[in-house]
């Protein structure tokens, strides 16, 4: 199983920030880990063109190839500038802009087409945690966010509790484990054998401090990070020790 360690820019870094993923390079240029970097869409094409082994991938993409819709960017245009990788259905998305599970399958279909890999995400609320629902809600994200065809082109699914995302809040391990565990058993009864090669991420508060214990757990095969992977100092502490897991 490849492991991941996958830091997301959201609307975060101008031009000097590209040195960061540099310096990522540099530290871990014969690591085991696929370390990815998803800069702002302004960075995008630059990061691709930097050398060193940081793959590199969007934070969204639209469900269409091309069109009136002005301000989006589409696959194609994504897998063009060199990119690897995209994040689909990110809880800010899904609260902020209203994507739906219908909306996300849409749209990792469209990043597989174009040869992307999507990282697909899927979390709780708090509400839905505190009313035990938390099973219930991830059962209904991957059933509505997968298209029936997801396991046959590489993807990734990013388990991140709405109300952990830059928190400082972390669910406590037996919970990660619970719902990692859960997603594992829900990608084999669908996608049989093909589960197996799914990598699954934990997203949500993760920093130096906690990655170890967290990357210690069964079927917790990297990390969806955030405000962490900023700057290379701090996400190179997340990145050894998912090497070291």
């Amino acid at each position: 199983m490849q492991k991941i360690a996958a830091g997301n820019w959201k609307m975060n870094g101008i031009s000097t920030s590209l040195s960061e993923i540099s310096l990522l390079a540099q530290r871990h240029s014969t690591s085991d880990v696929e370390i990815l970097i998803c800069p702002p869409v302004t960075l995008l094409g630059n990061a691709c063109s930097l050398p060193g082994s940081v793959a590199i991938g969007a934070q969204n993409c639209h469900i269409s190839r091309s069109g009136a819709y002005t301000g989006e960017i589409s696959a194609q245009m994504i897998a063009e500038l060199g990119a690897k990788y995209v994040i689909i259905g990110h809880s800010e998305r899904r609260s902020n802009n209203g994507e739906t599970d219908y909306i996300v399958q849409k749209k990792m279909m469209s990043a597989q087409q174009e040869g992307l890999t999507p990282i697909v995400c899927i979390g709780e609320t708090l509400r839905q945690r505190q009313n035990s629902q938390t099973l219930s809600a991830i059962k209904t994200q991957l059933d509505g966010s997968l298209s029936s065809e997801a396991a046959k082109s590489p993807i990734v699914i990013a388990y991140e509790p709405v109300w952990a995302i830059g928190t400082g809040h972390v669910p406590s391990m037996s919970e990660i484990a619970q719902v990692h565990e859960f997603c594992r058993k829900q990608l084999k009864r669908r996608f049989g054998d093909l589960a197996v090669n799914i990598p699954l991420l934990y997203g949500g508060s993760v920093k130096g401090s906690n990655a170890a214990e967290i990357f210690a757990l069964q079927n917790v095969n990297g990390a969806l990070v955030g405000g962490a992977s900023l700057k290379a100092e701090d996400f190179s502490q997340i990145i050894l020790a998912l090497e070291d897991a």
